[in-house]
């Protein structure tokens, strides 16, 4: 378990930034306790201060988790962002898209959200911007990319794929081993 370094954070952070804007500063300077990130077997964890202490207290090869797992680095040096961040994300996302409730089940399975599927989207959504995918009761479904803006999802034919699939909350079941 080590800091990230300045080249790690600016990835994550600009991943991080993909989805919540601005609001990135909200994560690390929050007002009840301290947070921080920290890089574990290529994964990178968000957690309090207090509680990294205590973790930094085993060694490295019993340490399995601490804190939540926002994402990964592949091999390559990209981060890959989980559910398990989803949490975190949600409540600060600039885009948000609404899915109906037969298309919801197909999210969960996988699938990229079709314009038929989706019930609405924020106004002046961009093309290529990171999205989180909601149900009809405001409950956070997962999150992906938006390969068309507001304006053109209003033009689009119904088959026409709204937002690509990043992960969803069916990934708790499908990936169990992988999340930790």
């Amino acid at each position: 378990m080590r800091p990230l370094s300045d080249e790690e954070t600016e990835i994550v952070f600009r991943k991080l930034a993909h989805y919540i804007g601005d609001n990135v500063r909200s994560l690390v300077e929050r007002g009840d306790t301290a947070y921080c990130f920290r890089l574990h077997k290529d994964r990178v964890y968000y957690c309090t201060e207090t509680l990294m202490r205590k973790a930094a207290c085993v060694s490295r090869e019993p340490l399995l988790s601490f804190g939540t797992c926002l994402g990964k680095f592949t091999k390559t040096k990209k981060f890959r962002l989980h559910i398990t961040a989803l949490d975190y994300i949600a409540p600060y996302a600039k885009c948000k898209v609404w899915v109906k409730p037969s298309a919801e089940q197909q999210f969960l399975y996988g699938n990229n959200v079709l314009k038929s599927g989706m019930n609405r989207m924020t106004e002046g959504a961009g093309s290529h911007q990171g999205a989180v995918v909601y149900n009809m009761n405001d409950l956070p479904l997962g999150f992906g990319v938006t390969a068309k803006g507001t304006a053109e999802c209003r033009r689009a034919d119904l088959t026409s794929i709204v937002v690509l699939h990043q992960a969803d909350l069916g990934e708790y079941i499908r990936n169990e081993a992988m999340l930790t």
